[in-house]
């Protein structure tokens, strides 16, 4: 690795998913950068969602293993590393009987005692809430339950709550699959500054080239007739000094 490479965040040796005995990849390897976005594409069918669910140790490969490299140089395989992952589903997962901002102050729930939420999130947490509410249009709905509120104002909603975690790691699925070009280019514009500022790896299952040309590092594609097709393109050039 040339000295002003950016470190691995995430190792994948010889990987491999099987679904309904079909190989959905294999032999995927690859060590991915920290502090980078990594737009995952391919057809319907491919295994994008599944590579998500390995990623974050919600499923196991088949063969093959992963693991993460924290700040420290410390290995740690998936499952022990979940509380450093932020996930945005496809379904969402959202407590639809809850508030937006309460359900996106669900992403500090770890760092605190179920006693101390029980009464209520820090006031310099809810502030912070609030600015990231601002940030995607969303704090006119702060207030409103997430079942009332459109698909759309639903996605971001997880998004932001996977954000509030402050995770070292993003694993997003179609994060902008029911927004418009505006917001989406708001949204992939925040993990874009995720990725710059804090460090965090950015993982997203996208469609649109358009956006994984104008948002990603790397684009790793996945091929459904065949397995071993995968191939990684840079499209953004790593910088050298």
């Amino acid at each position: 690795m040339p000295p002003n490479a950016p470190s691995s965040h995430l190792s994948l040796n010889r990987v491999g998913l099987q679904r309904n005995d079909r190989w959905l990849f294999r032999n995927l390897t690859w060590r991915v950068p920290r502090g980078k976005v990594v737009a995952v594409v391919g057809s319907s069918g491919a295994g994008k969602s599944s590579l998500l669910s390995c990623l974050a140790g919600h499923l196991l490969p088949d063969e093959g293993d992963l693991s993460y490299e924290c700040r420290e140089r410390q290995r740690h395989l998936p499952r022990d590393y979940q509380k450093r992952i932020g996930m945005v589903f496809q379904h969402f997962a959202l407590s639809l009987n809850s508030t937006i901002i309460d359900n996106v102050l669900c992403g500090r729930l770890a760092r605190h005692p179920w006693w101390k939420t029980f009464l209520g999130f820090p006031r310099a947490e809810r502030e912070e809430a609030w600015r990231l509410l601002h940030d995607l249009g969303l704090e006119s709905y702060a207030h409103r339950r997430a079942g009332e509120v459109s698909g759309g104002e639903q996605q971001r909603t997880a998004l932001l709550r996977a954000l509030f975690q402050e995770p070292d790691i993003l694993l997003a699925d179609e994060p902008v699959s029911q927004l418009d070009g505006y917001l989406a280019g708001r949204v992939l514009g925040l993990l874009r500054q995720q990725a710059d500022e804090r460090g965090c790896t950015v993982i997203c299952v996208l469609h649109d080239p358009t956006l994984v040309e104008r948002f990603a590092d790397y684009s790793l594609s996945l091929n459904p007739q065949d397995p071993e097709g995968w191939r990684v393109r840079t499209v953004r050039p790593v910088p050298h000094e």
